[in-house]
């Protein structure tokens, strides 16, 4: 089996590219404008780097579409400072440019796993969002935060009905993967990393931890290797299990406040040998979204998947508990950063 994927040099991507090379025969070839994820990898006959931006080099894009036999358009902003800061780029990469990549798809008969979001439910009330069942409701055209969410929301209901025409395809919508290589923790500007990472950094720095809106909001966070085993189960399709199928891919066990996540990364980044005293010295600091995000933020006070249709059709299960992810993912970034040679504070550099 021949996979495309677009934006492999990121957090998914070299996820997935890793759990291929390792475990199956699939040949890969993966695009993107940078490779320093993936460029460990680079030595398999297996794996083909393409550097080339989809923005630009739309040509290549459709011939490598033509080449494959499944393609997977994993290019596109996902963190909300990106999406409130420049809605209209947000738009242009996350819909323009994944749409034609389907069309191409639709054209070459080759078959799309579409990463949508769990953001396109958005401020649904439901206590676990269905993908059938579930309203996709979102809020005021000012608050520009939507644009990301509508725009993945949008490109799913053309990838339907594309598949009323014959398009084979799955959508699957993550929920808060996180895990080792996911943002470098060394930037500090608000929103510049996902959640689990922005906390990491701040951590490590000595930085007080934000808490937009006093981190009562609730997310269920899935461990990347869990996300990765439904990914490979997705690709193989066994007997079409997943054909025109949507999947919500989270661990509903690993449902906690933003608040509760600062303050386990907090505990378990003391047990971590020279980080103790940048544990100690941690503070969580109450913002509003405004001051963080800017006026056109609208936060979601919870976002909890049922997962049945994934473990029914898959059977896939999660199995990372949130604390053992935690605990991997910080062991990850405490490996090279030491407190006194990579942050430049005066802790230990013992490991």
């Amino acid at each position: 089996m021949k996979i495309l994927i677009l934006g492999v040099n990121g957090f998914i991507g070299h996820a997935l590219l890793r759990r291929i090379l390792q475990h199956t025969s699939w040949e890969v070839a993966g695009l993107d404008v940078g490779d320093d994820r993936v460029c460990a990898l680079a030595g398999s006959p297996r794996f083909r780097f393409v550097r080339a931006d989809i923005r630009k080099h739309r040509r290549r894009i459709e011939q490598l579409v033509a080449d494959a036999d499944v393609v997977i358009p994993l290019a596109a902003f996902t963190r909300p400072a990106d999406y409130v800061r420049d809605p209209l780029a947000t738009f242009e990469l996350d819909f323009e440019e994944n749409l034609r990549t389907v069309r191409a798809a639709v054209r070459t008969d080759t078959r799309v796993l579409f990463p949508s979001t769990s953001e396109v439910y958005g401020l649904c009330e439901d206590e676990r969002f269905n993908e059938e069942t579930s309203r996709l409701v979102v809020g005021p055209i000012a608050k520009e935060r939507w644009m990301y969410s509508c725009s993945k929301q949008l490109l799913d209901r053309v990838i339907w009905a594309y598949g009323r025409r014959g398009l084979r395809f799955t959508i699957f919508r993550p929920f808060n993967w996180f895990g080792p290589n996911l943002d470098d923790v060394r930037q500090s500007a608000p929103g510049s990393a996902r959640v689990v990472t922005q906390f990491i950094g701040h951590l490590m720095r000595r930085e007080p931890i934000p808490l937009v809106d006093g981190g009562r909001q609730r997310r269920t966070f899935t461990y990347v290797d869990d996300g990765v085993d439904a990914l490979m189960r997705i690709i193989a399709n066994e007997d079409g299990r997943a054909n025109a199928a949507i999947f919500n891919l989270g661990n509903p066990a690993n449902d906690v406040s933003i608040r509760e996540l600062a303050e386990l990364l907090i505990a378990k980044l003391a047990r971590f040998p020279g980080f103790a005293a940048a544990a100690a010295a941690a503070r969580l600091e109450e913002v509003s979204a405004e001051r963080y995000y800017g006026p056109a933020y609208q936060d979601v006070p919870r976002r909890a998947p049922d997962i049945t249709a994934a473990r029914t059709q898959l059977g896939w299960e999660p199995r990372v508990p949130l604390r053992l992810g935690l605990r991997r993912t910080l062991a990850y970034y405490a490996e090279d950063a030491s407190p006194a040679r990579a942050y430049g504070t005066a802790g230990s550099s013992e490991r």
